[in-house]
């Protein structure tokens, strides 16, 4: 069985570092990006990518401008886009999704719920 690959995109490298060990320990291998930008180059590549993690306020490009350019991106416009945000207020997973995500988990991230938005096979 082949172990899904999470990209991970997050200006902040303790939060990768975190989402990483985290989720390789839960059978998952991580590539990441600390820009949007790099992402996106990345994503015109033929690299395996089976579910991608974005923060969505970054500086440059945040999430809400880097998914919809993920999703015009013909391979890649059904891989599963979760935002990973610290604003959770009242509208903020709607703006997520409106934007394109597949699904919004806020931080501090509840990795259970996490996971169940992972693809595992």
């Amino acid at each position: 069985m082949t172990r899904k690959r999470v990209l991970i995109i997050d200006d902040d490298a303790r939060n990768i570092f975190a989402l990483t060990a985290t989720l390789r320990a839960k059978g998952f291998d991580c590539l990441s990006c600390l820009n949007a930008q790099d992402a996106l180059h990345l994503l015109q590549t033929d690299e395996v990518v089976d579910a991608i993690l974005i923060d969505m306020m970054m500086p440059d490009m945040d999430g809400y401008e880097a998914i919809p350019r993920i999703k015009n991106i013909d391979s890649r416009r059904q891989l599963p886009i979760i935002a990973v945000t610290a604003q959770a207020m009242v509208g903020d997973r709607e703006k997520c999704l409106q934007a394109g995500a597949t699904d919004y988990v806020a931080k501090p991230i509840d990795v259970d719920r996490l996971l169940s938005l992972l693809p595992r096979s």
